[in-house]
This record gives C-alpha cells, structure tokens and sequence, in this order.
C-alpha cells in the first residue's frame, strides 16, 4: 500500500491550504436552557502543509471548530480565513474535504460508486470520476473492494472508503473528525499510520480531531488542546518526534514524553 501512496503523491503534487482563525466565537440557542458558548476566543494560525491535532474534553467544541474551518457553519465573533500561497489561483470547493466519524456511505451504491460522488457532484465526466475512484481506493489500499456494496465491508473498511471519497478531489486541506473512534485498537493504529503516510505523500493540510492523547501524538506534527466549554487554546504544542513513524514508535520513551506533556495540559483544560 505504501507503494502506492508515495506513486499518488509523485503523481500529484499540491500545495496544502492554510488557515488563520482570530478570536473567534460561536454561541448556539439551545430553547428554554437559553444560550451555550461553544467556542470563546479562539485563534490558531496553521501553515499550508501542516499536520495539526485538535484534543479536549468531551463536548468541548472540537467538533464546532471543525465545521467553521469547513464552512459548514459560520462564527458569531471574529474571523476565519482558508489560503493559499502568493501565486495560487484560488480554490474552489474541491479543495477541502471532510471526513465524520461516521463513514455516511450511500448504501445503494457499490464502494467506487460512493468514492466518485464528490466528482459528480463537481459536474466531471464519468470517465474521469472512475478512475479518480480507483486511484483513490488504491491509496487505502481497497482497490478489489470497488463493486463491493457498504454493508459487505468491515467497519475498518468502511471508513478507508470514506477517507478514499474524501480524497479522490486530490484536496488541499482535510478535516477529520474523530474518524477512527468506534474501531478497534488494531484497526485504527494501522489506519492511523496510513494516514500519516497519506499526508507525506500528498502535501496537504490536515486537521484531525481526536479524544485519544496517543493517536494525536503518533499523527501530528502539531497537537493543540482545548479547554472545557467555551473552548479556549490551552496548548499548543509541536511534537519532537521523527517525519516518518511506525507502530514501534508507540514504545518509545519519547513518544511517552509526548503524552504526558499532551495529558497535563488536558487535565489542566478540563479543571
């Protein structure tokens, strides 16, 4: 499979998005409870190309944050901007992907069918959706599941679906939110490791939600963590840990150090 990811990132090489969030807020109306702060003040600045990790407690607003950057929902307070370098041509909707914990495939359509809808829906000919398709399967390493139908794949093999339909429009920033949560310890180091790889390969910017101190410390090159609601940056912290990473890495006493680091900011957030 690693073969196959370092040929599609050879292939195609593109520049991450950036993002700059500043002092934003975002307020939801919850009916006779009145009004609950989500998110209170917060910015963060990620360079194109980076790998950043979003940690906190449950219901924090790590989720909420999540749907600003993607535009799925827009702040009450401050300002929040997707870039690109200086002689970029602008983006388009394409360009930014968003894969949820659960993988939301369509169960009418076969495996390829799924991965190709991002293409349709972008108006491109069916030709150039199915091969899309297929070297995006390729990456995930299901390349013999393309006429498979959702309910004959495993949940492992349902989400690598899922992250292959959010690959396949080649984006330059990928919005991850706790994808891997409801699978097994096994299934999600290995899918944690080919993400990681995943991201070398392509050059795109990744932000990754996640409860888990161990998956945020193994993917990112950045982990920031928040505060019980309203969210606010408690931490942000960049990891001293090597470019390329493999499950032995876990073992390590670095890798430990990491953790702790990551932990006591958690426990720090959430007081």
């Amino acid at each position: 499979m690693r073969d196959a990811i370092e040929a599609a990132g050879r292939k195609h090489p593109r520049a991450g998005l950036g993002v700059e969030l500043r002092e934003v807020r975002r307020t939801f109306d919850v009916g006779a409870e009145g009004q609950v702060q989500a998110i209170d003040g917060v910015s963060l600045s990620v360079e194109a190309g980076e790998f950043v990790a979003l940690l906190g407690p449950s219901g924090c607003g790590k989720s909420t944050l999540l749907r600003l950057v993607a535009g799925l929902d827009r702040p009450d307070a401050g300002s929040l901007r997707l870039w690109g370098s200086e002689d970029d041509e602008g983006w388009g909707r394409g360009d930014v992907a968003f894969v949820f914990q659960d993988a939301h495939l369509l169960p009418w359509r076969d495996v390829g069918s799924n991965v190709e809808l991002p293409l349709e829906l972008l108006g491109r000919p069916r030709a150039q959706r199915r091969a899309a398709a297929v070297a995006a399967l390729e990456r995930v390493g299901l390349a013999d599941a393309t006429r498979r139908f959702p309910a004959q794949l495993s949940g492992g093999m349902r989400m690598r679906a899922s992250l292959a339909r959010a690959l396949v429009t080649e984006p330059r920033l990928l919005l991850l939110d706790e994808p891997f949560a409801a699978l097994d310890e096994i299934t999600r180091q290995t899918l944690d490791e080919q993400l990681r790889e995943l991201w070398l390969a392509t050059g795109m910017t990744v932000l990754f939600v996640t409860h888990s101190i161990s998956e945020a410390a193994f993917l990112a090159e950045r982990a920031v963590v928040l505060t019980r609601r309203p969210a606010r940056v408690v931490l942000d912290h960049r990891l001293d840990l090597p470019k390329h990473r493999q499950e032995v890495l876990r073992t390590e006493p670095r890798f430990a150090t990491e953790m702790r680091t990551l932990h006591d900011a958690l426990g720090h957030g959430g007081s």
